[in-house]
């Protein structure tokens, strides 16, 4: 093959992937912007300035924070368990991590309303101890969120932490390091990067959940309504510029959040090499 052809190759492969993400991406999103300032500015800041909204703004990204720091501390746990164990059910449990992806939200939605109802054991057990209710509150989205989210950390964490040497390890035990040292000096530092990766895509994943937010949540304003399901009430009203003013919020919203998590994840990265 001539340079020439492997040029014209590259040229090929690169406008079909440009053309690819032009038109999944780049095209909707200048779409929902356009339509969103289509019936002009005040109609778009009074929209996206309306007092249910930024309750549903707050109840959204906070939760899923708050989701998303949760996974990250137990799918690190989840994935390394799975990686330096071996026990009877590991592969069914390493299995189960997937289930979330295949799973269709709104049964997730049913399963968790299921388990933390009124009217489930659980649920009962868990007002009747604690005081507290879980299904059709904040904690219900919370779970939710936690549900969808949750494999990101541990498939981003496992194929990293399968890929260390054992060498540096032993020797840093050789040098005196107790396993907590060995752990936060030569094993955490190679795992932030992908934890934090795993960490952004679970919390991009949270923030745009829809189905089990939709069922397990009372979907309250100023309770527990989330922005994408505000928005869908806003779709059902006909109020098609206030649902692209909502999403348009959403989206620059979440672009900025991953744009950080991103940087952070570039300089983290930069200083462990």
């Amino acid at each position: 093959m001539t340079l020439t052809n492997t040029k014209n190759g590259l040229s090929l492969i690169g406008g079909l992937a440009i053309a690819y993400v032009m038109l999944t991406l780049v095209l909707p999103m200048s779409a929902l912007f356009w339509r969103a300032g289509q019936d002009g500015w005040s109609t778009f800041i009074q929209a996206a300035t309306d007092s249910v909204a930024l309750s549903a703004y707050e109840v959204t990204f906070i939760t899923a924070l708050l989701a998303a720091l949760l996974n990250m501390v137990f799918g690190l746990l989840v994935a390394w368990v799975l990686v330096r164990y071996r026990f009877p059910g590991r592969r069914l449990l390493d299995a189960a991590v997937d289930l979330p992806f295949a799973l269709p939200t709104s049964v997730a939605g049913i399963t968790l309303a299921t388990v933390y109802g009124d009217s489930s054991w659980l649920g009962t057990w868990l007002m009747q101890t604690f005081g507290v209710q879980v299904a059709f509150t904040r904690i219900g989205v919370a779970l939710a969120m936690i549900f969808v989210s949750f494999p990101f950390v541990v498939r981003t964490v496992q194929p990293v932490l399968r890929s260390l040497e054992p060498e540096l390890e032993e020797a840093a035990q050789v040098l005196g390091a107790t396993p907590l040292q060995c752990f936060r000096y030569v094993i955490f530092p190679a795992l932030l990067p992908s934890l934090l990766t795993g960490t952004a895509l679970g919390f991009s994943r949270a923030v745009g959940e829809f189905g089990s937010v939709v069922i397990v949540a009372s979907n309250v304003p100023f309770k527990d309504l989330v922005a994408p399901v505000l928005i869908f009430q806003e779709l059902e009203r006909y109020s098609y510029s206030s649902a692209t003013a909502l999403g348009s919020i959403m989206l620059l919203t979440s672009l900025l959040l991953l744009f950080i998590l991103n940087f952070i994840q570039t300089k983290t990265l930069r200083r462990n090499q």
